[in-house]
């Protein structure tokens, strides 16, 4: 079972050098590269407009807390209802959004593990309701524990999905955190229901093919699981990077 296309996630700057390595798409990083500060508000990039895409990384600035001691669900709410109609405006239909962002989901001291949870449930919420309504996908990234203290694996991320039951609210697989967490890749198989998008790297968050990660088992678990989307490359890129990104794209393919 093929993978609907392999992509990269970059900025406006390597936009046009990552089409040329041979990717399918780009994937934006949403903070400080296709929405930017304007004031007190936000505003969508020159830099991006005449052109769509398919799926967007890194949903909300550090600078915006979506989980405290009281509830930040308000200003949640107003981030949301201003970028994701702006996102909307460079988007395919149907677009990804993958909600990662650790740092502001990251739950502060003294509250309670189980309050944050039920706090993140309603930002969750309160994201997948205004990307729907600018026609887009909202997918929950688990991040390791070295960039948030919530949801840091699939099977967590799974269960959280069912507990607090909220639909339509896939699973991001992204091998760097699974290998930090040490989370088998049968954990995809387990909750191959919930997947909806991966990205993919290579020891250190590098390119494919310099280091000894199980990137290729785990493209074989994704389609053992069923999933057949997309793929994004996510590294720490080097100084060449047209060159890096197209030997992952040659690895990929001939993968």
């Amino acid at each position: 079972m093929p993978f609907s296309a392999f992509g990269v996630i970059t900025d406006a700057a390597r936009t046009d050098a990552a089409f040329a390595a041979g990717v399918d798409y780009v994937e934006p990083t949403i903070v400080d590269n296709v929405i930017v500060p304007d004031g007190d508000g936000w505003r969508l990039s020159d830099a991006y407009r005449g052109r769509r895409h398919p799926s967007f990384a890194v949903l909300v600035p550090g600078s915006v807390p979506l989980i405290g001691i009281e509830s930040r669900l308000d200003e949640a709410r107003r981030y949301f209802d201003a970028v994701f109609p702006l996102l909307g405006e460079v988007a395919e239909p149907g677009a990804k959004v993958v909600f990662g962002s650790g740092r502001s989901r990251t739950a502060p001291d003294g509250l309670a593990h189980e309050a944050a949870l039920e706090q993140l449930a309603d930002v969750v919420r309160a994201a997948r309701d205004a990307a729907a309504a600018a026609d887009l996908r909202v997918m929950l990234e688990p991040l390791n524990t070295g960039e948030t203290n919530l949801i840091n694996s699939i099977g967590e991320a799974s269960e959280f999905l069912d507990a607090f039951e909220i639909a339509n609210v896939p699973v991001v697989a992204d091998l760097y955190h699974i290998v930090l967490e040490q989370e088998p890749l049968d954990s995809i198989i387990r909750h191959a229901a919930k997947i909806g998008h991966a990205h993919i790297a290579d020891s250190g968050r590098r390119y494919l093919g310099t280091g000894d990660w199980p990137w290729r088992e785990f493209l074989a678990t994704l389609q053992r699981a069923g999933y057949d989307g997309s793929v994004s490359l996510e590294c720490n890129w080097g100084a060449d990077f047209e060159t890096e990104v197209r030997a992952s794209v040659d690895l990929l393919r001939a993968a």
